[in-house]
């Protein structure tokens, strides 16, 4: 599924070298918590015990003149562009990305801002394609992802939607996929698994069980529609009769069909 608007940002320096690893600007920001001079809030937050707010800074430093001034797009004295994009809220200086800054996430977003709309329960800009098409969770990217523990909302690291509502980082879930395929918040499936159900099918037809297994059914889970339904056992995987997904746990013990002993 197609991933949300990420926060702005990806390129500190030394003085006189434009921009970071973070961003590309002009200008320091002074931080208004220990009166430092950095590039950015990361490189700040990467060197100090404490981090940056953003919407607390009041002044900037050029990096040609070194004049410290309130902050704003170009240098008073040497007219330096500090950015191809300012945000006056977030302070946000960089290099044109087609940034826009949404009041409801708060923060500046990477567009264009006609390509993402803020889904107000969810709280948070996602892609065009997703309006109406997305399961919501109220404030789900408030909540940090569930793989690195790291917060999603103000990442600068692309988050992907899965199926279920819930968000990852996009690294994360490509980590995920290297060795399984269920959200690790509900074991709902991650994508669309039905070929590979299809396939499974075919290796369960082909694969008899030994014949003291063939009259056992088992009462069974299912994590992609939550349904529970009694199927045949087998060592491969047991299929979902409403759905006909194999992402299902055992929900009670085997036992053999009084008609069948």
């Amino acid at each position: 599924m197609a991933a949300l608007a990420r926060e702005d940002g990806a390129r500190g320096p030394e003085r006189g070298q434009r921009g970071c690893e973070h961003y590309d600007r002009g200008c320091l920001l002074k931080a208004p918590c220990c009166d430092k001079l950095y590039t950015c809030r990361l490189c700040h937050d990467n060197k100090e015990d404490h981090q940056l707010d953003r919407f607390k800074v009041k002044e900037v430093q050029c990096i040609n003149c070194e004049k410290i001034q309130n902050a704003q797009q170009t240098c008073e004295e040497c007219s330096t562009l500090f950015g191809e994009y300012y945000c006056n809220i977030c302070h946000l200086f960089d290099k044109d990305k087609k940034q826009y800054h949404c009041e409801n996430c708060g923060i500046c977003r990477i567009g264009p801002k006609e390509d993402f709309f803020h889904c107000l329960k969810c709280n948070l800009c996602l892609a065009m394609n997703l309006q109406g098409k997305h399961k919501c969770i109220e404030n789900v990217s408030r909540q940090n992802c569930p793989i690195c523990l790291e917060d999603i909302h103000t990442s600068r690291v692309v988050a992907h939607v899965l199926p279920c509502g819930h968000l990852l980082h996009r690294t994360c879930y490509e980590e995920m996929l290297k060795e399984g395929y269920r959200c690790p918040l509900c074991m709902h499936s991650a994508l669309d698994m039905s070929r590979y159900w299809r396939q499974l099918d075919d290796e369960v037809a082909q694969t008899p069980m030994p014949s003291e297994y063939q009259n056992m059914t088992v009462d069974i889970l299912c994590n992609d529609c939550n349904g529970r339904s009694t199927v045949q056992f087998h060592i491969l995987g047991m299929k979902c009769n409403i759905c006909e997904s194999y992402n299902t746990a055992q929900a009670g013990g085997c036992r053999i069909s009084l008609d069948q002993q």
